[in-house]
């Protein structure tokens, strides 16, 4: 089976650009399942029911998130209604939504991990014993995991640690593409950062000059969408759906 993950949709020119060429990528590779992250698919960050909407219409089968999960006050509930909408599975108890779903497609089953880095992060649970415990709770060899995180030595770390563990994991958050797809152990498909879905030509999809001028001055800066023509970010993998092995990782870049 091939899948594809799309990296972060920032706001609603990225929502146009994807909706735009997302079925000749799903033809050209052939994908069998979907995962975007939509953590910052809303207007100035975040998710709501109309992102959600126009992300599940273009073509998700689950949507991600990260530490802007919850930027929008009106999508809160949005997370115990739908299922394949996630937010970090790290997230302590009490948190409205859940952190991992599975997804029956009849012959077999997928399930998609949500996770959040500590490191210049929120001081979430940890990481590597939330897996640890998920881990033991899935009946299906086909786990994929979002590990949206700063820090690149914290997803390689856990990247290496569930080697053999897990079909794939995508590390998302600072919206840079990395060139160190590989496959881990001979099993577990892997990259730092899949890259993001928006202005190409901008400061991680944010107008560069606001960007410029809240580093430069350090004074509240109000951040929009970058105007510049949009790419999309993204990776494919190929995987054998009785083992839960991943045999191909790549890289893909759309303008």
């Amino acid at each position: 089976m091939n899948l594809l993950f799309i990296g972060d949709v920032v706001g609603e020119s990225g929502c146009d650009f994807l909706e735009k060429n997302i079925y000749s990528i799903k033809k050209e590779y052939n994908i069998d399942f979907t995962i975007i992250n939509g953590e910052n698919s809303a207007k100035g960050n975040g998710i709501t029911p109309k992102s959600y909407d126009r992300l599940m219409m273009i073509g998700a089968d689950v949507i991600t998130t990260g530490n802007h999960c919850f930027q929008k006050k009106e999508s809160t509930e949005l997370f115990d209604l739908k299922d394949n909408l996630l937010r970090p599975l790290n997230y302590p108890d009490g948190v409205v939504g859940h952190g991992v779903t599975v997804v029956d497609l009849g012959s077999i089953s997928i399930a998609v991990v949500n996770l959040m880095g500590t490191v210049f992060l929120e001081p979430l649970d940890n990481p590597f014993f939330t897996m640890d415990n998920v881990l033991k709770d899935i009946d299906t060899p086909n786990i994929f995991v979002d590990f949206h995180a700063e820090a690149t030595s914290e997803k390689k770390a856990l990247g290496h640690y569930l080697a053999g563990k897990v079909t794939a994991v995508f590390g998302t958050h600072t919206h840079v593409q990395t060139a160190d797809e590989m496959i881990l152990d001979d099993h577990t498909a892997y990259i730092t950062d899949v890259g993001m879905t928006g202005a190409e030509l901008s400061v991680l999809g944010v107008d560069t000059n606001r960007a410029i001028d809240k580093m430069k001055y350090h004074s509240p800066v109000h951040f929009v969408e970058s105007e510049n023509p949009c790419f999309i970010n993204g990776v494919v993998i190929n995987f054998d759906e009785k083992l839960g092995k991943a045999t191909k990782i790549l890289r893909i870049i759309k303008r």
